[in-house]
């Protein structure tokens, strides 16, 4: 038997009832915003926590796709609940219905892995444009953030993570 998914309207009624709600994304991404009175636990830590048992659980994120895609793990993590949902729609169906949220004072700052993204894609480019236009030299920076994507994937450790978090606009 799959997990049930039900609406923010369903959702809310529920965590009125004494629903936990859990959301699975990242603690930046909880931190930006999420949803009013929910409890984050990221998909990666979930199974070093214990949920309450006989408890009702409904899991959120930001779309509701991390939920779908992970409703198996959920649902063993979630074993001795009594009953566990996935919020269809997530986080953004939440605030669409206009019920209550927290946000980061100051606005949302993009999460650190898709910043990485962004960044680590300008400089392929650039380097691939300014490698065709100016001077093959400018290919060594295709090379070299490469490279470093390769340690970041292999070791865990990504150093371009690690500068964006200390940019103005990732600290709080």
């Amino acid at each position: 038997m799959g997990v049930k998914t039900i609406s923010a309207s369903e959702a809310k009624r529920l965590q009125e009832q004494g629903a936990i709600i859990v959301d699975i994304c990242s603690g930046d991404e909880y931190k930006n915003k999420h949803i009013a009175h929910s409890k984050s636990i990221p998909i990666d830590e979930l199974k070093n926590q214990t949920l309450p048992e006989n408890q009702v659980v409904i899991f959120s994120c930001l779309s509701g796709l991390r939920t779908k895609n992970n409703a198996d793990v959920l649902q063993q993590c979630a074993c001795s609940c009594s009953e566990i949902y996935l919020l269809e729609g997530g986080l953004r169906a939440w605030e669409k219905a206009g019920l209550p949220i927290e946000e980061r004072e100051g606005g949302t700052v993009l999460d650190i892995m898709r910043q990485v993204q962004i960044v680590a894609g300008s400089l392929i480019l650039l380097g691939a444009v300014l490698g065709w236009l100016v001077s093959p030299w400018f290919f060594l920076i295709c090379a070299f953030v490469g490279a470093g994507l390769l340690f970041a994937g292999i070791t865990g450790f990504c150093g371009m993570a690690v500068l964006l978090m200390k940019m103005p606009w990732n600290r709080i």
